[in-house]
Formats: C-alpha cells, structure tokens, sequence
C-alpha cells in the first residue's frame, strides 16, 4: 500500500503541474465555455493556474518523503475535497456547468476518500519494518 500510495501522490502531482502550467499558457481557453469570459477572468484563471502548479509541487514534495508524511497527504487531500465542495456550491446556486466540470467534480469528490485511508501507509510500512529489525546486543561496562 506504500507503493501505491507513492505512486497515486506522483500521479496527482504531476497532474497539477501539468494542468496548472496549461492554465497559465492558455488562459480562459483553458477553461471549457470561458473562452471569451474577458482580461478579468483570464488574468485570475492564469494566476489560478501558477497556483496549482504550487499545490501539484507539495504533492510531488510528499511523495519524495521517507516516509511520506500522512498529514501532508491529509491536508493535500482535503484542499483537493474543498474544491469538490465549492463546484457543489456552485452547482447548488447557479446550476449545471459544462459537462467537464461535473467530471472534475467526481473525481475531486471522490479522490480524497482514498487518500485519506492510504495516508498513513508509508509510515505504517516504516514502522513495521524498524519493529522487525533484529537488535544488537550492546555490551554492558564496555569502555568503563
């Protein structure tokens, strides 16, 4: 569960990156039905997009951790969870949006859940294996 763990922060991270340096270069046209929402809409949704970047970095950042540290991966998740909940709020007060971002909305909403239960697997393996490790007698008096 380690591995897949490692591997699934990777994953995310660098989908951040990727999706997030797309935004940056291409503006409301990275933004399905935006395209000509105008300079207002475009300039937040580049700065938007620089942010993801950051938040795919710390991801990709955890994911290098020995072991990877389960509250990053908690915090990391649950701002992905928040962005779940605010499409809902969106939904809730303006409608349906484009049928991407519904797609989106699933995958942020359900994400998270398995990040939650696997936060823990790196250290949990960590743990395990410094338990199994046979100790060393230290001689008692020596060099007294």
């Amino acid at each position: 569960m380690a591995r897949t763990l490692r591997l699934l922060l990777q994953l995310m991270g660098w989908s951040c990156v990727a999706i997030g340096i797309f935004h940056v270069l291409l503006g409301n046209a990275a933004i399905p039905g935006a395209a000509h929402a105008g300079t207002t809409v475009d300039s937040w949704g580049r700065f938007m997009g620089a942010s993801f970047v950051g938040y795919g970095l710390a991801w990709l950042w955890a994911a290098r951790q020995h072991p990877i540290p389960a509250a990053a991966v908690r915090l990391l998740a649950g701002v992905f969870l928040l962005g779940g909940l605010g499409r809902l709020l969106s939904l809730a007060l303006h409608g349906w949006p484009q049928w991407f971002q519904i797609a989106l909305t699933v995958i942020e909403l359900g994400l998270p859940p398995v990040y939650f239960w696997l936060a823990s697997a790196d250290e949990r393996a960590t743990h395990d294996k410094t338990a199994r490790r046979p100790r060393t007698a230290t001689p008692t008096g020596a060099g007294s």
